[in-house]
């Protein structure tokens, strides 16, 4: 049993969330029981359960003191953080604002893992992030790139996706090829307009400041000064692999992002992503971070679904 009173009446109501939903997250995550009383809380349960819920409880308030603004997803990945590295520090990790938003919302790691995918891209010229959907490859990757073009260390952002088809046939989308293959770029306009304003990221793309396109289209071309986002690299063939790889100039960054469970390749087919995950290890300057289903910081229930599917595989 614990016994916490905060001071701050305000922040104390942020924390146990409205109608005391964050606390009832957190009882169902390390079965506990929490009553509350004005700025007081009783946590009862198992000791070590209740001593986890009592450091998470008090990392958050010290989170709050630092007008850290709390949503749901900070919270889910909060509870996860703590489930599976007690010994983190949130203040730490959350506190790393990489960009901000168009709503003003500061972007940070939410775990260790998306902490130490940060420090790696930092640090190296080539960085290939593999792990499952919801793990937040792509959107931290863009947040560092968004960073890197505001303070003037690259002069252009490219982002570009194999267009492979997922169970449906390109060919028989309607329009000219510009319009077939959007909707295969679509989810890396989606993390662009989240970021930036809507019409300041079309003149950016209309000044080829911004450009969003198909990895076919880089073929030939020597990047430099660019910060370069490879998003479901898991689609890629070997040659498309390396031929992506070799573009990198000088003065440029490329971030390899993918899923090896997610492989739409046509049967036969070996993916690039996997091949350089066999080939490329021990090259210095290209550095491999993986991720798992315990770094997932979408709903909870994304988490959960890749569980299930882990299970059946096996």
């Amino acid at each position: 049993m614990k016994n916490l009173t905060f001071q701050n009446l305000t922040l104390t109501r942020e924390l146990f969330g409205h109608h005391n939903h964050n606390l009832v997250k957190i009882c169902e995550a390390f079965k506990v029981e929490i009553d509350t009383r004005g700025n007081s809380l009783l946590i009862n349960g198992n000791s070590q359960d209740v001593d986890l819920a009592e450091k998470l409880i008090n990392q958050l308030y010290l989170l709050l003191e630092d007008n850290f603004s709390l949503g749901e997803a900070d919270i889910d990945a909060a509870i996860n953080t703590i489930k599976n590295n007690n010994d983190s520090h949130l203040k730490d990790i959350f506190s790393t604002t990489i960009f901000k938003t168009i709503k003003n919302k500061p972007i940070t790691p939410r775990n260790p893992s998306q902490q130490k995918y940060v420090l790696a891209i930092q640090k190296n010229d080539i960085l290939i992030s593999i792990g499952p959907a919801g793990t937040g490859k792509t959107y931290l990757a863009m947040a560092m790139a968004m960073a890197a073009f505001s303070r003037g260390d690259v002069k252009k952002i490219i982002l570009t996706r194999p267009a492979v088809e997922a169970g449906e046939a390109l060919g028989f989308l309607p329009g000219d090829l510009a319009q077939k293959i959007n909707p295969y770029l679509r989810p890396l306009y989606d993390a662009l307009y989240d970021m930036m304003d809507f019409e300041k990221a079309k003149t950016l793309i209309e000044q080829d400041a911004i450009e969003i396109a198909p990895l076919a289209f880089m073929r030939g071309r020597t990047l430099n000064n660019a910060f370069i986002i490879l998003d479901e690299a898991q689609n890629t063939t070997s040659a498309q692999m390396k031929m992506f790889l070799t573009r990198i100039g000088y003065g440029s960054k490329a971030i390899v992002t993918g899923d090896i469970t997610q492989i739409d390749l046509p049967t036969g087919k070996k993916s690039g992503l996997i091949e350089a995950k066999n080939i490329l290890t021990n090259i210095k300057g290209i550095e491999f971070i993986y991720f798992s289903k315990d770094d997932v910081v979408r709903h909870q229930l994304v988490s959960k679904i890749i569980d299930a599917y882990e299970k059946k595989r096996k």
